[in-house]
């Protein structure tokens, strides 16, 4: 069919080429000839095929799997590091940033009930001397005290505070003279503040003006120790009671102190999962108790699960199932003697979140940066 075509065209063009014209100018008839046969032929050709672009391959990133919690042997048998941040992205990007602490960074909150300017006669009393001596350790040792607020926003955020600090508390209501005898001194000269946990009575105008003193001076940090104070809470407390504990001594510091403290320091170390909740839900951010159990850092928190036979007085914490309610104090009488191994648990925190960080944050950009971001 084509070369029927072909030569039917080609013999068009000839014979029309051949017919007699009348002054006509001259016209190449080989070029009117190649080019009638390029086109016949160019209107015939085979079209080039259009090449299907194959699809790159999508690299598929396999997320490694995440470093266990850190473990120290400075810890009690019986105790061990719980952790409280549940989003493991949201744990990573507040450990990592860099305007936030740095890992290791840990806190020692130390426990003081009474200082005697004379000899210490019972278990709850440090003499006046001693707690000198404890002050001036810490302080050779790096240490740096911080208030409750800093407190608040380093273990609920990882906030930026000395990589080595100590959260002073003292418990029970004092006069301004207490507190400008053993604390005011250190105050002055190296800006550390201390909190006071305050039993919020309803009584004594005079010793709530007294403190309001004090803590408009900025130095004196005053959080809850309860109303009553002297009625420990058990698993037998009915929610009433409870509330007037936690809610009273809000209501109270409104009224005297104005503010609202953040903190409750669990009068004599009580506490139960019932009483945390109904902590939260007033408001507080931390509890304490009277447990020594060691130091804390952020996400971490050492707590035990069951009693401990050897330590008969120290509640559990872990059926509590919220770290930040039961955090552990040291007694000022012994604490001198863990200072080291506080200083040892922050070194070996920051050397291994340093041993596993480039895991960690592969994982992060793998898992958590599509969602979360960048880690600042």
């Amino acid at each position: 069919m084509r070369k029927h075509l072909y030569f039917f065209i080609l013999l068009t063009v000839l014979l029309s080429a051949c017919q007699p014209t009348a002054a006509t100018p001259t016209v190449d008839q080989g070029a009117i000839m190649t080019q009638a046969v390029a086109t016949a032929m160019a209107q015939y050709a085979t079209p080039t095929p259009t090449l299907t672009p194959v699809p790159t391959a999508t690299v598929v990133r396999t997320p490694p799997a995440l470093p266990g919690v850190f473990t120290t042997a400075s810890l009690e048998t019986s105790d061990a590091p719980h952790t409280y941040v549940a989003d493991s992205c949201q744990y990573l990007k507040d450990k990592w940033t860099s305007t936030n602490a740095a890992p290791g960074t840990v806190v020692m909150t130390v426990m003081f009930h009474s200082i005697t300017k004379g000899q210490a006669e019972d278990a709850n009393q440090i003499s006046a001397a001693d707690q000198k001596r404890l002050m001036n350790d810490l302080h050779d040792a790096g240490f740096q005290a911080i208030t409750m607020q800093q407190m608040a926003d380093f273990m609920e955020h990882n906030a930026a505070i000395p990589p080595r600090s100590v959260l002073l508390i003292v418990d029970d209501r004092h006069f301004a003279e207490y507190f400008n005898d053993h604390f005011r001194p250190y105050a002055e000269q190296w800006q550390w503040p201390v909190v006071n946990a305050y039993i919020a009575k309803d009584e004594r105008p005079d010793l709530w003006a007294e403190n309001l003193a004090l803590s408009k001076e900025g130095w004196v940090d005053y959080q809850a120790h309860g109303v009553i104070h002297n009625i420990n809470i058990t698993n037998d407390s009915t929610d009433e009671f409870m509330l007037g504990e936690l809610q009273g001594a809000v209501t109270n510091f409104q009224k005297y102190l104005e503010k609202i403290p953040i903190a409750y320091i669990w009068p004599g170390g009580s506490f139960t999962p019932r009483a945390a909740q109904l902590a939260r839900q007033v408001g507080y951010h931390l509890g304490f108790t009277v447990n020594p159990r060691g130091p804390v850092m952020f996400n971490w928190v050492p707590l035990a699960d069951q009693p401990d036979p050897r330590r008969p007085s120290y509640l559990p914490e872990g059926p509590v199932n919220d770290p930040l309610m039961v955090l552990p104090r040291y007694w000022d009488v012994d604490a001198r003697a863990h200072i080291d191994t506080v200083m040892q648990v922050g070194e070996q925190a920051a050397a291994y979140a340093q041993q596993n960080k480039a895991t960690e944050l592969e994982y992060y950009d793998i898992v958590c940066a599509p969602t979360y971001g960048p880690i600042p």
